[in-house]
């Protein structure tokens, strides 16, 4: 395996699957499936899941609810599709610890780096929840956070397209793909990755990203061996 650490970000809206909210049991099993295929290979797996699929803060404050609690509010909604995650890998057998920026004790432990970093090298995986545990700041910005703080090789960002193209492939049919591009041509040429606060600081810890196709079959593993999957954003 090219990579040994590494965190996975998912999307709270991967969890959806086909359906308008809520969780896709079904998606969630593969999703476990797919991450057990790297634990056994022997690689160490942290997680931030977003909260989209059950309540997003921004989109509260945008219709008039105070932000700070919106922000709080899409927190716990991370935390409650870390458990779910947490009992689907569970079912198949992998350790896995749910780690939370808030405190909730009954349901998970509170962030420790130390201890995170030892989870992971026992072979748990490791679901961080809570996002950053302050508002203002994304799920994006708490993957990146994370993963410089448990000096992750990498960060995958796990989408339902197969990389960075110049423009929305599912609108555009002309849009192009991306195998590689550094973090400056991203700026210039304007592409979503993440966030800003997020990409800055991933940019600033020289921290590599992924982006590729979570929902192929296979897909998570080829990246983590290296194969050419999806879209690498590096200096």
């Amino acid at each position: 395996m090219l990579y040994k650490r590494i965190l996975l970000k998912l999307s709270g809206e991967a969890l959806m699957g086909d359906r308008n909210y809520g969780i896709d049991p079904e998606r969630l099993a593969e999703y476990a499936l797919e991450i057990k295929k790297v634990t056994e290979k022997g690689v160490e797996v942290a997680i931030v899941i977003g909260g989209g699929n059950i309540f997003r803060g921004i989109s509260g404050a945008s219709n008039g609810m105070d932000r700070v609690q919106g922000d709080h509010m899409g927190m716990l909604a991370t935390v409650i599709n870390g458990l779910a995650l947490q009992s689907a890998l569970e079912d198949v057998d992998v350790q896995t610890r749910l780690q939370s920026a808030i405190k909730i004790n009954e349901v998970a432990e509170p962030f420790i780096r130390r201890k995170a970093m030892r989870h992971l090298e026992k072979g748990r995986v490791v679901i961080f929840g809570g996002g950053t545990g302050n508002p203002y700041f994304t799920t994006d910005s708490a993957a990146v956070l994370r993963a410089i703080e448990i000096e992750a090789d990498v960060i995958l960002k796990g989408t339902r397209v197969d990389g960075i193209y110049t423009a929305d492939p599912e609108s555009n049919a002309d849009a192009t793909k991306f195998d590689f591009i550094s973090f400056d041509d991203v700026l210039k040429k304007g592409l979503k990755v993440m966030d800003t606060t997020a990409f800055t600081l991933s940019q600033e810890n020289e921290l590599p990203i992924i982006v590729f196709d979570m929902n192929t079959s296979g897909n998570l593993e080829k990246v983590v061996s290296g194969e050419n999957i999806g879209t690498k954003v590096n200096l």
